[in-house]
Parts: C-alpha cells; sequence; structure tokens
C-alpha cells in the first residue's frame, strides 16, 4: 500500500557537483548554477530510492513545461509544502536532462529579486550552496518512489556533514545581527546601485557566521 506525499530531496554542494558560471548576453552578465538535482538507483539519506525510469518521466515533464513557455521558480531553502513563495524566489530552472541515472539541471538567479542578490553575493563571497529538489509521489513498503514528480529545485546552505540537515540561510539570516538589515539592503540593492557595497559587506560578515555554524 502505498502513501502520496510531499517529498524534498537534498544535495549538498559536493553531492551535486554544483558548479557557478557568469555568462554575458548583450553586456549584461548572468549568474547560473548546474549541477544534479536529483539522484537515482540510490538508497538517499532519507532512506528513499529513485528509480532511473520515475526520474526520467519527472525531468521530460519539467523539459516540456519549459519549453512550453512555463516558468519553474526555485526559492533559497525551501517550506514543507509545494507551494512557490514568491518574496523567497531566487532563480528558475533554465533546463533539465538526464545523465545516467541521475536528473540535471541548470539554474538562473534573478538578479532583480532580493533572494536571487542573496544568493549572488554568497557566492560571490565563497560560500557553497547546494541544492534541494521539492516534488510528490507515492511511496511503497520499501520506501521505493513512484508516481515521481519534481515541482522545484531550490537553492539550501551546505551541510557540514552527509548526514546534516542544512540550516535553512533565510532562518540564519533573520537570526544573525543586522539580519533584517541585510534583507532590506538585498532589497534596496534592486533599486539602488549605492547599496551594492554596504549588501557585499554585510554579505561577507553573514557567510563567515554562516561557515562557523
Amino acid at each position: 500500500m502505498s502513501s502520496s506525499k510531499v517529498l524534498i530531496e537534498e544535495l549538498g554542494h559536493n553531492q551535486a557537483g554544483v558548479v557557478s558560471e557568469s555568462i554575458e548576453h548583450g553586456g549584461t552578465k548572468s549568474l547560473y548554477l548546474s549541477g544534479i538535482f536529483i539522484q537515482g538507483e540510490v538508497r538517499n539519506q532519507n532512506g528513499r530510492i529513485y528509480p532511473t525510469s520515475e526520474i526520467r518521466r519527472a525531468v521530460d515533464s519539467v523539459s516540456s513545461k519549459i519549453k512550453n513557455g512555463y516558468s519553474i521558480l526555485g526559492e533559497v531553502d525551501h517550506p514543507d509544502t509545494l507551494t512557490i513563495n514568491l518574496d523567497r524566489v531566487s532563480h528558475f530552472i533554465e533546463s533539465m536532462h538526464m545523465e545516467g541515472s541521475n536528473g540535471m539541471g541548470k539554474l538562473k538567479i534573478i538578479d532583480e529579486t532580493p533572494m536571487g542578490q542573496l544568493v549572488k553575493a554568497l557566492i560571490k563571497s565563497g560560500v557553497k550552496l547546494g541544492v534541494s529538489s521539492r516534488g510528490c509521489g507515492d511511496l511503497d513498503s520499501n520506501s521505493l518512489v513512484s508516481n515521481f514528480e519534481i515541482v522545484t529545485v531550490d537553492i539550501v546552505a551546505n551541510p557540514s556533514a552527509q548526514d546534516a540537515y542544512p540550516r535553512p540561510i533565510y532562518e540564519s539570516l533573520i537570526n544573525m545581527k543586522h539580519g533584517h538589515k541585510v534583507l532590506d539592503l538585498a532589497k534596496d540593492a534592486t533599486l539602488e546601485e549605492r547599496a551594492q557595497q554596504a549588501l557585499a559587506e554585510d554579505i561577507i560578515r553573514f557567510s563567515r557566521e554562516l561557515n562557523k555554524r
């Protein structure tokens, strides 16, 4: 007997093999992250196994939506639901494809959102980020996934160990000293260039604090 549920799978920076690249389009540079979005045929840290056929079908569905002009938005960290929170959007999925049993993909960071600015500043400061696929599906008694659907892929802090649950970036930011100031600066930075330097300085302090945890 199976039970349908929200499925969230996190991969740290090294597991996902996340690579960042800056590409110039018409004089403007855009930041991208690419790597493994979902692993197949292995029992993951949550004890689940995703058959290659399930991942392939889900990846094909995402690719089809993108080709048809559908925007698949992602957030910094992830909620416990499948709802996309527009105030936390930092990127969108530009492409997905299969390599062996893994679902690979490429994200484009949205510079104009506060969370996009946050991700960009963290990467520029040397913070290693991972990814978290968010979807739904059924689980049998052996935790084998079926009827899998990918809703989005989020950006998460890199776990310090394989079994460590990453501390949410947003929560860490809010809890740190002057955290709200950094968020306000991120919002200002989307409107005023002069806020960029102040944002970068506070993000560097935040990234150092994050890496100590």
